[in-house]
């Protein structure tokens, strides 16, 4: 086959730093994977693993990182430009290849490559590795999309957001890497957290120590932080055995960011914020197999078929400055989560499409919460886990609550036009959630529903049992009930897993399957079912199903 590869790589302007600190840990033994080849022990040169992201029905964005030096650590700024060859196979043996290529690692690119293969068949499973001199990459399996004019008669997501390293372990990537049955990973934000150690959690509960230790600020603390991240053995099982398809929150950059600061970022003695945003996106750029569709944003589609358009969103890029709490500015229509740009591409895009089901990916949750008369005991809890005014008003001014014009536009623009079978997939708030997103909710059941939405749980961040240090069952059912009396669009609420979310989307239904770990501070976590709820076509409503997609 013709290779069609597009090989390069970012360049952008590089702030060159010593190498300081060298990543602590080792990586963690036992992974285990319905691919065995695929946990293969990597060379030295390829320490970081490998990576596919983005399918398209033609092709996929490859990812890898080299070492070729014992001082081109990440961060460093040193090593020396280093070729590194790839080449995809229909067979996990590499005897029928039909696509190889060759690109060039850099200090200026933190020595990481990505390849752009095109030319692939629709709906193909694919195997590719990397080679630089000598040494060669584990192997990693990853699945092209449906050709966009199909008709596919299924597709599985695997759904994760919210992984705090020093929290705990990622078992539920484990789990992941370990299905066979999976088109794809969407990881909705918080792939990584900026804060410094002892930070979240409280020193005395950190489950194990990231590098650096201080908070992140730089280029170089960017890149480590990330590189950190990659050491972990099930991170790297998920991304060798599925392609992931990921979007960012805050936390890549900094707490509760907006397009012109954040909560976590103190200008004068942490610098410059643009600085900061500018450092942290590039690094992400070259460390996530991300394709940005629009340069330095994440907002971008991908297709699968007649059956999904997947609309993924940037809604930390284009935000207003959070209202003030007792503002009453949520409302006004100057403000914006989206930006316009981004607001009028996502109603174009679902106005348009002729998929049967519009899958959006938001980083944060559109469903209107209130808390009615929750008890001051568990709404302190809960505006730590949720990102709520301290002085406890019932508005999440960090999510589509806290920009209320933007939701009421793109809703009523849902309902106007017609557009149904619209499923918002979401992350952030380290809890589960199954929701009908009403046009009114004050009215809601009597008012229209325009979409759905289901919300995953943290991989390892903070719950509301953590922030309390209390067993899972407790007064999380209390809370829980509390929310659903005070919003009854609101068909579920777990506030006590962690876990992941698989997405059986089909014709007729899409279903989200909910699983929890046994215990995040382990790193041989089990993984058990507990809810899965649906939305059938047509409907715009959420209802609870009994058994998992088998």
């Amino acid at each position: 086959m013709t290779n069609r590869a597009s090989t390069s790589t970012s360049r952008r302007t590089v702030v060159k730093a010593a190498a300081g600190t060298a990543i602590a840990g080792s990586v963690m033994a036992g992974t285990t994977s319905a691919f065995p080849a695929l946990a293969a022990e990597p060379a030295d040169v390829f320490l970081h693993g490998v990576a596919s992201g983005d399918p398209l029905p033609e092709g996929v964005l490859l990812w890898t990182r080299v070492t070729p030096t014992p001082d081109s650590v990440p961060g460093s700024g040193s090593g020396p430009d280093t070729d590194v060859d790839w080449e995809v196979a229909e067979d996990r043996g590499f005897t029928r290849v039909v696509a190889r290529g060759r690109t060039t690692a850099t200090a200026a690119g933190d020595h990481t490559v990505k390849a752009d293969v095109r030319g692939l068949r629709p709906a193909g499973t694919y195997y590719y590795r990397f080679t630089s001199g000598a040494a060669v990459s584990p192997v990693g399996r990853t699945r092209t999309a449906p050709a966009a004019d199909s008709s596919a008669p299924g597709l599985r997501f695997g759904v994760v957001s919210c992984a705090n390293w020093e929290s705990g372990y990622f078992a539920a990537y484990r789990h992941l890497a370990a299905r066979a049955d999976l088109d794809a990973v969407v990881h909705l934000g918080d792939y990584i957290y900026e804060y410094g150690t002892g930070h979240l959690p409280d020193e005395r509960y950190v489950v194990r120590r990231h590098e650096p230790r201080h908070e992140i600020l730089t280029l170089s603390d960017y890149r480590l932080r990330h590189a950190t991240y990659r050491t972990d053995s099930d991170l790297q099982a998920m991304h060798a055995a599925h392609p992931v398809i990921a979007i960012w929150d805050d936390h890549e950059i900094a707490n509760n960011n907006w397009s012109g600061g954040a909560e976590n970022h103190t200008p004068g003695a942490e610098g410059d914020y643009a600085d900061r945003a500018a450092a942290a996106k590039q690094a992400y750029f070259e460390w996530m197999p991300v394709r940005p569709a629009t340069e330095g944003t994440v907002y971008r589609r991908l297709r699968f078929g007649k059956l999904a358009d997947l609309h993924l969103l940037d809604l930390r890029s284009f935000r207003s400055q959070p209202a003030s709490v007792g503002s009453g500015k949520v409302d006004d229509p100057d403000r914006t989560i989206t930006g316009r740009a981004q607001l009028d591409w996502l109603k174009a895009g679902l106005a348009s499409s002729d998929a049967t089901w519009k899958l959006v990916g938001t980083s944060v949750m559109i469903s209107p919460i209130a808390f009615g008369s929750l008890p001051a005991h568990l709404l302190r809890p809960l505006i730590e886990v949720l990102g709520l005014p301290r002085e406890g008003l019932a508005v999440n001014v960090d999510q589509w609550d806290g920009y209320t014009d933007d939701r009421r536009e793109l809703l009523d623009h849902l309902t106007r036009r017609g557009v149904e079978n619209t499923v918002f997939l979401t992350g952030d708030v380290h809890t589960a959630w199954a929701n009908d997103v009403p046009v009114k909710a004050a009215t809601y059941p009597f008012s229209a529903s325009a979409a759905t939405e289901f919300v995953v749980a943290s991989v390892t961040t903070e719950n509301l049992d953590d922030v309390l240090h209390v067993a899972p069952g407790t007064v999380s059912l209390v809370a829980s009930s509390a929310i659903r009396l005070a919003n009854r669009h609101v068909k579920w609420a777990d506030l006590d897993g962690h876990g992941y979310g698989v997405l059986d989307v089909t014709a007729e239904r899409s279903q989200m399957d909910y699983y929890v770990l046994s215990d995040r501070t382990k790193a041989d976590a089990t993984a058990t079912w507990i809810r899965s709820y649906r939305t059938r076509k047509g409907t715009q409503r959420v209802e609870r199903v009994n058994q998992p997609v088998r």
